[in-house]
């Protein structure tokens, strides 16, 4: 598919750490299938730190718009929209860095786009026909991520709680948080159920008028 003759449905999925962004991206994709839609996560868009010790990786601030590497986010997403299949790098929160390998995506008449700051960049908003914000309370997305950091990433608490009140609250308050006003449409208690209808209803809307196309 390197030809395509419409430009693909894009969906921006913003909001906190531990909002349920994932949440909405996983029962669109649910929904559809891997054929019709393609997730990009900008998880695996933090800048490559491979120049930088273990210990100085660790201490960076990982919640600022500036961790991330926008040049090839919007690249890649561009690449999509233009029908070209692309190599996501992989991101190993385990060592704060990139991992050796990538992954595949591939283009699809819709793309997902999830992250804390998906609606952040503005040559990414230009891209978007959706633009959602998942605004979750800050106590839900505290634990939630807590939970996350402990089983996934082998965080300690003490850790966990620092990091928070250093860098994850003010930086989503500074940078997230102002990002709603880019939105379309503001899920207010998260992933609900309704809001995911609203959502899920008109992508098949989308997607069924690309097949009469």
């Amino acid at each position: 598919m390197n030809d395509i003759s419409f430009l693909p449905f894009v969906i921006g999925v913003a909001g906190g750490s531990g909002s349920g962004k994932s949440t909405v991206s996983q029962q669109v994709l649910d929904s559809f299938g891997a054929e019709m839609v393609s997730v990009v996560m900008q998880d695996d868009y933090y800048r490559d730190q491979s120049d930088l010790t273990p210990e100085v990786r660790r201490q960076q601030n990982y919640d600022h718009p500036q961790a991330f590497d926008w040049p090839l986010l919007v690249q890649h997403v561009q690449a999509l929209r233009n029908g070209q299949a692309i190599e996501m790098p992989e991101y190993d929160f385990t060592i704060d860095n990139r991992s050796n390998r990538t992954i595949p995506v591939k283009p699809a008449p819709v793309i997902v786009i999830e992250g804390l700051f998906a609606l952040y960049n503005e040559d990414l908003r230009k891209m978007m026909s959706l633009k959602i914000f998942v605004d979750t309370a800050s106590d839900v997305r505290f634990i939630r991520r807590m939970q996350r950091d402990v089983t996934e990433r082998g965080r300690s608490l003490d850790s966990i709680v620092t990091q928070y009140l250093e860098t994850v609250r003010p930086m989503h308050k500074q940078f997230i948080e102002p990002t709603k006003r880019h939105a379309d449409l503001i899920l207010p208690h998260g992933a609900n159920g309704p809001a995911v209808d609203i959502i899920t209803t008109k992508v098949a809307s989308v997607i069924g008028q690309l097949k009469q196309s």
